[in-house]
């Protein structure tokens, strides 16, 4: 049996009003908690940007590649890469990343059916400790 843990987390902020597309960007990577304050250069996001772009030629990148094209160590492009998988936004091919699906909108419908999955758990999970607990 194959255990696959995926962190989903949703935070919930007022969308940019400026609709530039830069501002949107930060705004869904940010409210899928990916981008913290302590990513200074924003490193995250820009990886985040650069698989996005290599999705639309459906290219994966390598760690190296990556950290060659934004200027960033392997080690950060590394970490970074790690949440992305973690969140389970970007998958690994034989040491190539690309994004789960092809499009953001596919993306978060994947996200959407994951979060579906993991809360009917959480609740078939709470009925049997309510009923075990006579609530």
């Amino acid at each position: 049996m194959i255990i696959h843990h995926q962190r989903i987390t949703i935070i919930h902020q007022r969308r940019p009003a400026v609709q530039n597309m830069n501002e949107q960007l930060q705004w869904l990577g940010a409210s899928l908690g990916l981008f913290s304050l302590r990513d200074k250069d924003r490193s995250c996001f820009r990886i985040f940007v650069e698989l996005l772009k290599a999705a639309k030629v459906d290219r994966p990148l390598s760690s190296d590649e990556l950290a060659e094209q934004l200027d960033l160590t392997r080690g950060t492009v590394v970490h970074h890469l790690n949440k992305l998988m973690e969140s389970g936004l970007v998958v690994s091919q034989h040491n190539r990343y690309l994004l789960r699906v092809d499009s953001l909108e596919n993306l978060i419908d994947d996200l959407a059916r994951d979060f579906d999955r993991a809360s009917k758990e959480l609740k078939a999970v709470a009925r049997d400790i309510d009923l075990f607990l006579g609530l």
